[in-house]
């Protein structure tokens, strides 16, 4: 059972992985073709500069993706650890108020038990 568990934890981080790849892959994709836009539309630019420009600006726009996703990263897990902090209190709220409903509760019956037999 547990070969399946962990066959399937690698799956799904394999099908992570090659989301992720095909989401950066397709990002530079339309970089490139933005950048080739744009540098088709300067005129007296040589071939080289072109190319220069598109390399720039696929290089420029990935270093600014990846800056976000760390962003967006960075925040979600400040999240995560907010609402897990308050999860852990509201947990020990839950504990302790059920104990004190139980010790309130044997207080009660132990008080009935000797009024009945006393």
């Amino acid at each position: 059972m547990e070969d399946l568990v962990d066959a399937s934890d690698e799956a799904a981080r394999g099908l992570t992985d090659i989301e992720g790849f095909l989401f950066w892959e397709a990002h530079r994709r339309t970089a490139q073709s933005r950048a080739a836009e744009f540098a088709a539309r300067v005129a007296g630019l040589s071939e080289g500069q072109k190319a220069e420009i598109e390399r720039w600006y696929v290089e420029e726009q990935i270093r600014v993706c990846r800056m976000v996703a760390h962003h967006i990263t960075e925040h979600i897990t400040a999240v995560e650890d907010h609402h897990a902090k308050r999860y852990a209190r509201l947990r020990r709220s839950a504990y302790m108020a059920t104990t004190l409903i139980i010790m309130m509760m044997l207080g009660l019956c132990s008080a009935m038990i000797i009024a009945v037999v006393g």
